[in-house]
C-alpha cells in the first residue's frame, strides 16, 4: 500500500514540475511578446493583445497600459479570479513583480491558489468571500493597499456595476470591468441588485448578468475615468483615470470602442449549449428585468431591441 502511495506522490510531483516548466516557457514567450509590443504604433488596445495567463488577450493590453502610464503604485486587486491560474494580473505579477490581492467566492479555489508553486514566490494575498455591495469596502480594506491602487479588475458575472458603484473611495489608475455585450451599445443598463446573484441560476440562458458597456462608461466617467477600449472578444472594458491619460493612452469618443462578444456561451433550458448570437440572445431572456442607470427606470431585456 505504501509503495502505491509513493508512486502517486512521485506522479504528482512530476506533474507539478511539468507545470512549472510549461509556465517558464510561457513566461519567456510573454517577455518576448511584451518586448515586440514596443515597436507597434497602434493605440487600439485590441491590437496589442496577447495571452500568457489571461483568457482573452488582457495580458498584452495590461502590458501596454502599465508601460505607458505613470502609475503611483505597482499594486493590483482582482475579483472573481477562481484559482488565479487563468487571470488578468498573474502575468503582471510574475513578470513585473507587482503586489496583488485577489478575492474569489470559492474556498476550494483559494485553497488551490495558496497551494500553488507561485503563491509563496510572489507578493500576493488572497481572500475567499462571496462579494456583495454590503461587504466590498471591508474586503478591500483588508488588502492593506493604498486606495490609489495600480489596477482594479472586476469580473463577477453578475453584480459588477453595483459593486463598482459602491467603492467610490477607491481610485485605481487602471480599471478593468467585464461588460455584457449582449445588452448592446445603446442603453446604459444593468441587472438589478441581488446580493445572492448567481449567473447560472438566475436564468438558464447563462446570458443574463452584469451591465452594458454604456452603463459602465456612464459610471466610470462620473468618477473621472476615460474609456480607452475593449478587448477583441468583446467582454472586458478598460478605463484609465483621466489625470493619467496622455498622447499614447487616450480616451475614446462616446460612440467608439464597443465590441460585440464573439463567443457563443448561451444555454437552453436543459443546460445544453445553444450557440445563440445576435438579437436571438436578447429574445432568449426577453422578460428579465434590467435597470437604466441614468434614469433609474425599470425595463425588460426585450426593450433593448428597440
Amino acid at each position: 500500500m505504501r509503495s502505491r502511495f509513493d508512486a502517486i506522490r512521485r506522479l504528482l510531483l512530476g506533474v507539478s514540475r511539468l507545470d512549472r516548466r510549461i509556465d517558464d516557457l510561457k513566461m519567456n514567450q510573454g517577455r518576448i511578446l511584451a518586448c515586440q509590443q514596443t515597436s507597434k504604433t497602434s493605440k487600439i488596445v485590441a491590437d496589442l493583445e496577447f495571452s500568457i495567463f489571461s483568457q482573452w488577450g488582457e495580458d498584452g493590453i495590461i502590458q501596454f497600459l502599465t508601460r505607458n502610464l505613470q502609475l503611483l503604485n505597482r499594486t493590483f486587486i482582482e475579483f472573481g479570479v477562481e484559482d488565479f491560474f487563468e487571470s488578468n494580473c498573474r502575468f503582471l505579477m510574475m513578470k513585473d513583480l507587482w503586489q496583488g490581492y485577489v478575492i474569489d467566492g470559492s474556498e476550494a479555489n483559494i485553497a488551490r491558489l495558496r497551494s500553488s508553486y507561485f503563491y509563496w514566490k510572489y507578493n500576493i494575498r488572497s481572500k475567499a468571500s462571496f462579494i456583495t455591495r454590503e461587504n466590498i469596502c471591508d474586503l478591500l480594506q483588508e488588502s492593506g493597499f493604498d486606495k490609489e491602487v495600480g489596477i482594479l479588475s472586476i469580473d463577477l458575472d453578475g453584480m459588477d456595476y453595483h459593486i463598482l458603484e459602491q467603492i467610490e473611495d477607491w481610485r485605481p489608475g487602471i480599471l478593468i470591468v467585464e461588460y455584457n455585450a449582449t445588452f448592446g451599445n445603446s442603453r446604459a443598463v444593468t441587472v438589478p441588485y441581488d446580493p445572492l446573484f448567481q449567473r447560472n441560476k438566475k436564468h438558464y440562458s447563462n446570458l443574463y448578468f452584469g451591465a452594458s458597456l454604456p452603463a459602465l462608461r456612464y459610471l466610470a466617467s462620473k468618477r473621472g475615468y476615460g474609456f480607452v477600449g475593449a478587448n477583441s472578444m468583446g467582454n472586458n472594458a478598460f478605463f484609465v483615470r483621466r489625470d493619467l491619460l496622455n498622447a499614447v493612452v487616450e480616451e475614446l469618443p462616446p460612440a467608439d470602442g464597443f465590441r460585440d462578444s464573439v463567443f457563443r456561451e448561451s444555454r437552453d433550458a436543459r443546460g445544453r449549449l445553444s450557440l445563440l448570437s445576435g438579437a436571438d440572445r436578447l429574445r432568449e431572456m426577453a422578460d428579465m428585468p434590467v435597470v437604466d442607470v441614468v434614469s433609474g427606470k425599470s425595463l425588460r431585456v426585450a426593450d433593448l431591441e428597440h
